[in-house]
């Protein structure tokens, strides 16, 4: 009975990547990620794109798919529309600028209507924890290091009673 009890609980979701995001719009959700989550400018990263339709995440058989990629509201570049079998779209991109983005992903011709649906997300190539994590463990370690020579530094120069 505890067996069955158990089995009722949800389904649990792995780790959510910090650069990553879903939207759905038109019957058709899209999710985009990033690998490495924060990628390094001027290195190769991925771009991890999957389309599902309705809210049952059903893959879809085939899209077309193209990307404009936006900063400081400018338009720094742009995938052309690419034709991808099956409901995965991996590719390789190298960030040029460092900060945050705007990514405009534009679904064309799906479901055998005409058109384009664009999907917009906020994506960055740098980590906002990164320097506050590492500045932490420094401090942390700087002021561990004062509280030991407080307490310990005076036994070492204390004149032996006579």
């Amino acid at each position: 009975m505890l067996l069955l009890s158990i089995s009722g609980f949800a389904d649990a979701d792995a780790h959510s990547m910090f650069n990553s995001a879903e939207q759905f719009e038109a019957g058709y959700r899209v999710q985009v990620a990033t690998t490495p989550e924060f990628p390094q400018i001027g290195e190769p990263s991925q771009f991890l794109v999957k389309v599902t339709k309705g809210f049952d995440y059903d893959e879809v058989d085939r899209f077309t798919m193209g990307m404009r990629i936006f900063f400081n509201g400018q338009q720094v570049d742009t995938i052309p529309p690419t034709s991808v079998e099956g409901s995965h779209w991996d590719f390789d991109y190298v960030w040029r600028t460092q900060g945050n983005h705007i990514v405009k992903i534009d679904l064309y011709d799906v479901g055998g209507r005409d058109g384009i649906i664009t999907y917009t997300f906020n994506m960055g190539t740098q980590s906002p924890f990164g320097v506050i994590f590492f500045s932490s463990i420094i401090v942390g370690a700087l002021v561990f290091m004062g509280i030991m020579i407080y307490i310990y530094l005076p036994t070492v120069f204390k004149k032996p009673k006579q």
